[in-house]
């Protein structure tokens, strides 16, 4: 059933976080609409501009409604990811997503505010939620590609000049994370501190989202480089443990991509390196299938125990 996201977001706030899968394709979708049902949990279904490029906007929404068909009872609503100000304007025009995320954060501050202010207002009058950014982070996924030197922590003491002009309904906010698969190094881990001070900044209630959240199993990079990959092997995720003390500061939505493309490479590589006689990509697609949704059923249920 698609619901609206401010209804799934109220709702999990302070009690679990909600993952949010971006996708590319028709096996993607199955796999988090399965995973999802066997968990029996909300998802937020991302699509970014990039995903919208490759397969054309109208596809991969049709493939979207289709699933929500094949599975009533799985809860979900779809979000445009990274959107630009044309892309914003693109989804809120299609009336196809309950939420859009304008993604101005490598703007100065002001220009920051004035751009999300405007999506802000044009989306509000569809009845369409707006994630904005504040603060930057590095690494590269799609279109993006931030260097290390020019991320930035979120700034706690501009979180609410930054929400009070301009009325964006979620914030996604930079305390560690980072694009890709090489998200820290030096023993970095999340800023729980920073989080902690943003939260009490903002009114109560109000959703932060962490950006960049996959886990990179150390397992799955190294049966990637086993047939054939070259993957670095300091790969580093965010930690468990520290993701759900994020959940307890305020976040409650997780956004994951990576994982996702590493599932798809591993089991790519190692079907074809185990069965070289074979070219069909259905049966690698049903083979995927099967282990993303394995993936997001376990990430759906790791994400609800926020207090034990």
């Amino acid at each position: 059933m698609r619901i609206h996201e401010k209804d799934i977001l109220s709702d999990a706030y302070g009690r679990y976080g909600v993952g949010a899968f971006n996708v590319f394709n028709a096996e993607q979708v199955l796999g988090v609409f399965r995973g999802a049902k066997k968990a029996e949990m909300p998802v937020i279904v991302q699509i970014t501009p990039v995903a919208r490029n490759y397969i054309q906007p109208e596809l991969l929404e049709g493939i979207i409604a289709g699933a929500a068909q094949i599975y009533p009872d799985v809860t979900f609503s779809v979000h445009l990811d990274h959107g630009n100000e044309q892309h914003c304007l693109s989804a809120i025009d299609s009336g196809d997503y309950s939420s859009v995320m304008i993604d101005a954060s490598h703007e100065p501050f002001e220009e920051n505010v004035r751009i999300t202010k405007n999506i802000v207002e044009k989306a509000h009058d569809k009845g369409i939620w707006v994630e904005a950014e504040l603060g930057v982070l590095s690494g590269v996924e799609d279109h993006l590609k931030i260097d290390d030197d020019k991320a930035l922590y979120t700034d706690p003491a501009q979180v609410e000049e930054f929400v009070g002009k301009t009325h964006c309904d979620s914030l996604a906010v930079a305390v560690g994370t980072s694009h890709g698969a090489y998200k820290f190094s030096g023993g970095r881990g999340l800023r729980l501190d920073i989080l902690a001070t943003i939260r009490d900044r903002l009114p109560a209630g109000y959703p932060l989202v962490l950006h960049g959240a996959s886990a990179v199993p150390a397992n799955e990079i190294n049966r990637i480089n086993q047939t054939g990959g070259q993957l670095k092997s300091e790969a580093k995720g965010v930690d468990p443990t520290e993701l759900m003390a994020a959940l307890r500061l305020g976040v409650c939505k997780i956004n994951i991509a990576t994982d996702m493309r590493l599932i798809w490479t591993r089991v790519t590589r190692e079907f074809f390196h185990d069965h070289p006689d074979q070219f069909d990509p259905v049966i690698s697609g049903k083979t995927y299938m099967d282990a993303l949704e394995d993936f997001v059923d376990e990430k759906c249920r790791k994400l609800k125990i926020i207090n034990s």
